[in-house]
């Protein structure tokens, strides 16, 4: 490829870099887009979608296990992991193949390799050098790990090892209660696996409000999912047939737990070592790249999206950081991304959503008397009952003003998060959302339910 110049030069294609990309074409832009592997990143093929792929299979698993519930006779006869692949790769494979082509239809020019910040406003790949009148910083996240914790991908394994392994493991261990550890320790458990999760923080999904780690911690347990929580790592060492892990408390007492494998699930770090960002002058920390609230660097011209700005390492973070710096080049002025509207879901068994603040944050900003809360059990909600799940919708408020939070925890609350977050964005009144007719039988009128409640009527739930 020759040398080029863009209006948007964007290093990165992954969620952030792609939705950048593809607004930007769509205003008229012109847009290079430089990438070292696939077209998508890491939420199409080593994150999002196939982790939920191998979760669905997991509820499916569940459902015939558990069928003579409902009055069916079914039997689980085992796990496939050849078949749970080639479902799960097909998906990717469908999305990638439509993702291409639709960056191809906008006219994007895709420069495949590892590209390098080399000046303000250049990237070089290889041996070419590419400008661009402004540059989007979007080169992703990798999975951490601990130091002086190997990761070897046959015994020790990132998630993006658990994603190709070829059978169900006897037991493992997960190091970490965050969203990634929680959803793989019950895809695991679902098949079967024993599992243990240690985490070093007192509570799982600790990013959560209480009352949902609460709920997921009982769901595990009645699950057979073990956990030690206010548990550190100490070491890890290679037995004749997987794992010893050394484990110690707050306390200082230390034990070991023995398994197949051992997960390390500690969170992502920011693909930015060696890139050539703080050579240019943009302000890091910890290897994050530090934006203002319109993702500008303090380089003129220069934008960073994603998971290497500091915050929620969520896909649809980066697709509308992305979106927003694409309408900000064009001149749109659009409105800064609202951080605290960001929909949460971790996609565990049950599932654990929520959108704005807990009610401990709640609580500190606006003052013990200045918030009020209330929890809608989904056990007066008729499709929850259908489903035979359990779980809530916890709402928290301003008191006398706007809900400030919305918290479920429940089988496929996460398709409830998107009603959940227009009543946050919107600044609604619990008054506002009472007449608002939610369809019979739908989880969906749990939400309904729980702002009737909060608003002083509530009809299927006791006052």
């Amino acid at each position: 490829m020759a040398d080029a110049d863009y209006d948007v030069l964007i290093l990165g294609a992954g969620s952030g870099g792609y939705a950048c990309a593809l607004r930007a074409a769509q205003l008229g832009l012109t847009v290079g887009l430089v990438e070292k592997a696939k077209v998508g990143g890491t939420c199409l093929h080593v994150g999002c979608i196939p982790t939920k792929a191998l979760l669905h299979a997991a509820e499916v698993a569940d459902s015939a296990r558990e069928a003579e519930q409902f009055g069916v006779r079914a039997t689980l006869d085992g796990i496939d992991m050849a078949g749970v692949n080639t479902y799960k790769d097909g998906v990717v494979n469908r999305l990638f193949k439509g993702l291409t082509g639709l960056v191809k239809s906008r006219g994007i020019t895709v420069v495949e390799g590892e590209g390098r910040l080399t000046g303000p406003k250049q990237v070089t790949v290889g041996d070419t050098t590419i400008t661009g009148r402004h540059v989007v910083l979007a080169s992703g996240s990798y999975a951490r790990s601990l130091p002086g914790l190997e990761v070897d991908g046959e015994r020790v394994l990132t998630s993006d090892h658990a994603l190709q392994l070829d059978r169900v493991p006897r037991s493992v261990v997960v190091l970490g209660g965050g969203v990634i550890g929680c959803e793989f320790a019950s895809v695991w458990r679902s098949f079967g696996a024993d599992v243990t999760i240690v985490e070093a923080l007192p509570r799982l999904v600790a990013a959560e409000d209480e009352a949902s780690s609460k709920a997921l911690e009982r769901a595990f347990r009645k699950r057979g999912i073990a956990f030690r929580t206010g548990t550190r790592f100490s070491s890890v060492a290679r037995t004749d047939d997987g794992v010893a892990v050394t484990v110690e408390t707050e306390a200082g007492e230390q034990s070991t737990i023995e398994a197949e494998l051992l997960l390390v699930a500690v969170g992502r770090g920011p693909v930015t070592d060696g890139l050539g960002y703080d050579e240019q002058g943009i302000a890091m920390e910890r290897g994050f790249v530090l934006t203002d609230e319109r993702c500008r660097t303090d380089v003129e011209g220069v934008y960073a999206v994603g998971d290497i700005v500091p915050g929620l390492q969520l896909a649809h973070r980066g697709f509308q950081q992305g979106i927003f710096v694409a309408e900000d080049i064009a001149g749109l002025d659009p409105r800064p991304v609202d951080e605290t509207a960001i929909p949460r879901v971790t996609y565990s068994s049950p599932e654990v959503a929520s959108v704005g603040l807990d009610e401990r944050t709640a609580t500190e900003r606006f003052g013990a008397d200045g918030v009020e809360t209330v929890t809608y059990d989904l056990g007066g909600n008729g499709k929850s009952q259908i489903l035979k799940t359990q779980g809530f919708v916890k709402l928290v408020r301003r008191t006398d003003g706007p809900v400030v939070g919305i918290h479920l925890v429940g089988e496929r609350v996460g398709e409830l998060v998107g009603e959940a977050q227009l009543i946050y964005g919107w600044e609604g009144y619990p008054e506002d959302v009472a007449p608002l007719v939610h369809a019979h039988p739908t989880q969906n009128e749990a939400l309904g339910e729980a702002h009737l409640a909060l608003a002083g009527k509530p009809l299927h739930a006791h006052s």
